[in-house]
């Protein structure tokens, strides 16, 4: 289902004379803190892991041959590493493996990036992150005699020309569950000359994908030990992306940044954020913010929206500006010092991260609520008729007018900051499918409102944590009450019982507006 285009409806905050004590909104992180040299001692451990790729004994089920050929042209005039969503050079295993081939056969390697004009209800906000990402992307390239490409089309369209006239020998791609990505790559493979092999990298995840698990798994608890066991494998350090040593013999064409963001077709009303910067060496920032500051409390403090307990890293590793991997291994270094804040983040980042990937890359409907568990669209539907106190519109969602001064709040911290605290997420998204005429308008509009104002939309943890507060996927059977059947229940009181919740409202303004949207049809009931 489709969503007309809507625009962004402008939410004033309120004012307030005395606002209590928060560590929030997000802010730009500190420039005081040292981070050149946190920099350096990462690229110091690549170092010191090989000189190069070559000289590293990479895991070959990181990837899969997506193409028949699997050998590269002896009369190859490079090997190009088709970026899209992994928007990095280090840490990348994707890059390296490009690197490898490109090593191997003594050609130049060249990084292509397709940008469409238009990717499903994404706003300005993420085209303007992911582009300004990739301008740093070309800069770092360049620097190690690495040719970048910018191409106008998804690459289904523009790639496979573009490597038969400059010679290509192979093609190394990234790995995402999506159906549109999927639909890029499988469009590639058809049109790319049968001689030409096309690889695929899982270099989002720790434990690849296709490595976890080769089913669906039914939750974190069925997927954990598969991922925890398999970590002293590949939870490793990289070696480093070296200068290249063959050159391009051609240029690339010049970029005009500014105006890929202008000429991208989506809404310019929700602008860029001001608290996170694109790129690797502003995601290493706030990581590096999050070990002295925040990680020492995420175990006791992550669900309390009125507290800075979280990493703020999903902006980064949505559009794959920095490596989960790496992060984790830097996490991993303070497990003596805050064991259980560790372990806590490490599910997070590694298990329940991939857990989200496993469904939508095996699950075909991840955003329908035939996705759902038989259970769970037993229930929807047999409460779908159920009375809803509520009934609102996808404009006054947008526009944070409903009679809930949390879930109002929330979405103007969506709005405002590009980004939504995890708890609230949960309670804001079960209560669009409480205040709305179905399950699968509930399910329609949350996905809408996540992929236009959150700039880590359109991503599988998304997706899955709409299909969990509304469809119960990765999660049980409960006690059976009105709109929701069996679906896992969270309400205003249970959220005053976890947090202040008065001090984030306060915050960021939410109004209790006034409710007289009932339908004629909910009135008779």
């Amino acid at each position: 289902m489709k969503i007309k285009f809507l625009t962004h409806f402008t939410t004033k905050m309120a004012s307030s004379a005395k606002k209590p004590k928060l560590l929030l909104p997000i802010k730009n992180e500190s420039s005081t803190i040292n981070v050149d040299d946190f920099m350096k001692q990462i690229h110091k451990k690549r170092e010191e892991t090989a000189k190069s790729i070559l000289d590293f004994n990479f895991n070959k089920s990181r990837l899969r041959t997506i193409s028949q050929e699997q050998v590269v042209s002896d009369d190859c005039e490079g090997i190009v590493y088709w970026m899209s969503r992994d928007s990095r050079v280090q840490d990348n295993w994707a890059f390296l493996f490009a690197q490898k081939l490109a090593l191997k056969n003594k050609v130049p390697l060249h990084v292509c990036f397709c940008l469409i004009a238009k990717y499903l209800d994404a706003s300005v906000r993420q085209f303007h992150f992911l582009i300004k990402g990739l301008e740093k992307v070309a800069a770092d390239c360049d620097k190690l005699n690495i040719s970048f490409h910018l191409l106008e089309g998804n690459g289904a369209e523009v790639l496979p020309q573009w490597v038969i006239d400059h010679r290509i020998g192979a093609v190394v791609c990234d790995f995402n569950p999506l159906r549109v990505p999927l639909g890029w790559v499988e469009g590639a493979k058809k049109k790319l000359k049968k001689d030409v092999p096309l690889i695929q990298v899982d270099a989002h995840n720790v434990v690849p994908c296709w490595v976890a698990s080769n089913k669906q798994e039914y939750s974190a608890r069925t997927i954990r030990n598969k991922i925890n066991s398999k970590l002293d494998e590949y939870l490793t350090e990289f070696p480093p992306v070296i200068k290249h040593p063959q050159s391009s013999s051609f240029k690339p064409e010049p970029i005009d940044w500014d105006k890929a963001i202008e000429t991208r077709e989506a809404d310019k009303s929700v602008g860029p954020i001001g608290w996170a910067g694109p790129g690797y060496d502003n995601a290493v920032k706030t990581l590096k913010s999050f070990l002295d500051k925040r990680l020492k409390v995420f175990a006791t403090k992550r669900n309390d929206p009125t507290q800075d307990a979280l990493s703020n890293l999903s902006p980064w590793f949505h559009f794959g500006q920095i490596s989960a991997q790496r992060v984790a291994l830097c996490v991993k270094e303070y497990k003596t010092k805050y064991t259980e804040s560790v372990n806590s983040y490490l599910e997070e980042a590694i298990v329940r991260r991939e857990l989200a990937d496993n469904f939508c890359f095996y699950c075909e409907h991840y955003d329908s609520i035939k996705g759902a568990s038989q259970w769970a669209q037993k229930t929807l539907d047999d409460h779908r008729n159920d009375k809803r106190t509520h009934i609102y519109t996808l404009e006054q969602f947008c526009k944070a007018e409903t009679h809930d001064d949390l879930w109002n709040s929330a979405q103007i911290q969506m709005v405002k900051e590009g980004k939504m605290h995890g708890f609230l997420r949960m309670y804001w998204c079960k209560k669009i499918l409480e205040w709305t005429s179905s399950p699968e308008e509930a399910l329609k509009y949350a996905i809408y409102l996540n992929d236009h104002y959150s700039v880590d939309g359109r991503d599988p943890s998304g997706y899955v944590g709409c299909m969990w507060s509304i469809c119960g996927v990765h999660d049980q059977g409960w006690a059976e009450r009105a709109v929701f059947g069996k679906i896992r229940f969270m309400n205003y009181d249970g959220c005053k019982r976890k947090f202040n919740v008065p001090a984030f409202v306060c915050r960021y303004g939410g109004k209790v507006h006034k409710y007289n949207n009932l339908t004629d049809k909910q009135k008779k009931k």
